[in-house]
């Protein structure tokens, strides 16, 4: 069965366009784009499962789900004419890595530093690649997105 008619896909999908949702409120985006955000999270995170559900590791899935929110992002910001930050921010707090530098200060405080070095290592890599795809969708023209949003852009 694929992943995209499972329950636990639409479930995970859902839970984290409203998390994203939250973290708009809580950093005053415009009530406006708390629809548009949740889209963007619900599909970050749905990227990273496909992949994930794929036999990707997390930092590959991680990579393609942050091209994902970025270049929707950009899309967005075109069509509502307003700052890609707006989508961008909240749309990539769910691939934020919180579980393993978590975890990372959790093995340091239980002087396991073998695991620390592992969960930090993964954490670091997993934002490293977040930054990556920002910098990579940053460097396609803004033209291009507004020839994309051409048809679809608010007067």
């Amino acid at each position: 069965m694929s992943i995209l008619m499972t329950l636990d896909f639409w479930v995970e999908f859902i839970v984290a366009a409203i998390g994203t949702i939250a973290f708009s409120v809580l950093f005053f985006v415009p009530r406006k784009f708390y629809i548009l955000n949740g889209v963007c999270g619900g599909l970050g995170w749905g990227v990273y499962l496909l992949f994930c559900s794929n036999g990707r590791s997390s930092v590959e899935a991680s990579f393609v789900a942050s091209l994902a929110v970025i270049f929707a992002s950009r899309y967005l910001a075109v069509v509502e004419r307003c700052p890609a930050t707006l989508f961008m921010i909240p749309g990539i707090f769910p691939l934020i890595p919180g579980i393993s530098i978590y975890w990372t200060a959790y093995h340091v405080v239980s002087d396991n530093l073998a695991m620390a070095q592992e969960t930090g290592f993964l954490a670091f890599k997993i934002v490293c690649v977040i930054v990556l795809a920002i910098i990579f969708i940053f460097e396609i023209p803004q033209s291009v997105f507004a020839k994309m949003a051409k048809g679809l852009r608010k007067t």
